[in-house]
């Protein structure tokens, strides 16, 4: 997830500059490090850590775009460009849905920006360049494996994002550069897909840039998407055997007050059945905004229960931007 200097990508599998119409190392220097500090006591130090490092992009005069999960409750940001003197930063915005985030550096940032492209237009086999800040030997030539609906187990899910190969080992916050030098999406995770031989091979998943561009101006303005919150049940879910099983439930989330538990199989939703975490999740969606009820139908230790759910606010749990 992180980015660090003392390593380097393989020289075979680096982009190089005459392979491209655009200019490479122009776009490549638009890649910042970015480092976050999170107090202890906030809601996600425990599961995602009180120091975090990964990378982000300049999209627009100061303004960094990166993956929200490296900048979620931060304290601290520090942006490091690549000739090497830090520059603080704070959040400007970080959006639940599509999981992008945004930081505002404190001091200019002379570097150039990355012109936002259109991810609906890239195809599967596409080359493209994943990139991280440090030019050239944090970058990795890649192509575009998949396009398909992506589920993640904190209650999140893509309608359409984008799986690259090779991946690159420190994604959390890449670049997805596309063959005219624009912005295609962000590297959010490394997954594992099985090959036919039975041999894992890893995949970066990409956050597509399209779906930034509807909520853009009200993470700029107001800090967050202009509409009302999903309602948020705080806790994970993973299938297993088309079955939805509770991995974890936030302490003191809806789930945990409502008495839900790990290992808890989800049946149905006000009384539709869920088989798949993506339809668990829109079902939950699909019963209004944040603070609904939220019916659930559990099957624990033998036999079915029913339980209600008082849905949140995400975001309520969390510590915001200072500013906003």
């Amino acid at each position: 997830m992180s980015s660090s200097s003392d390593w380097e990508m393989p020289l075979a599998v680096q982009p190089k500059p005459e392979h491209y119409d655009y200019d490479l190392e122009e776009a490549l220097t638009a890649l910042v490090g970015l480092r976050a500090i999170v107090p202890s006591d906030a809601f996600t130090a425990e599961t995602l850590g009180t120091e975090r490092a990964g990378n982000g992009v300049l999209i627009r005069d100061g303004v960094v775009l990166t993956i929200g999960y490296l900048i979620t409750e931060a304290q601290t940001i520090w942006l490091h460009p690549a000739d090497g003197h830090p520059v603080p930063a704070h959040v400007l915005a970080y959006d639940q849905e599509t999981g992008f985030g945004l930081v505002q550096a404190l001091a200019r940032l002379d570097l150039p920006t990355l012109p936002i492209g259109r991810s609906r237009d890239a195809k599967i086999g596409d080359p493209v360049v994943v990139a991280g800040a440090g030019g050239r030997k944090h970058s990795v030539v890649a192509r575009i494996a998949a396009k398909q609906e992506f589920a993640g187990n904190w209650e999140y899910v893509l309608d359409e994002a984008i799986f690259t190969t090779p991946a690159h080992p420190f994604w959390g916050g890449t670049a997805m550069i596309g063959g005219d030098g624009a912005l295609l999406g962000i590297g959010s995770l490394q997954v594992q897909q099985v090959r036919e031989s039975g041999t894992a091979e890893p995949l970066n998943m990409i956050v597509p840039i399209d779906i930034l561009k509807p909520i853009l101006e009200d993470l700029l303005t107001l800090g967050r998407p202009n509409h009302p919150p999903r309602p948020w049940l705080g806790l994970n879910a993973t299938e297993i055997d088309d079955k939805i099983v509770v991995a974890r439930v936030s302490s003191g989330g809806p789930a945990r007050r409502a008495n839900l538990r790990t290992g808890d199989v989800v049946v149905a939703v006000a009384g539709t059945k869920v088989s798949d975490l993506a339809g668990f999740f829109r079902k939950v969606w699909s019963l209004g905004k944040a603070g609904v009820q939220v019916p659930l139908t559990i099957y624990r230790d033998g036999r079915t229960i029913e339980a209600r759910v008082a849905s949140g606010d995400r975001n309520r749990f969390l510590k915001g931007p200072s500013l906003h």
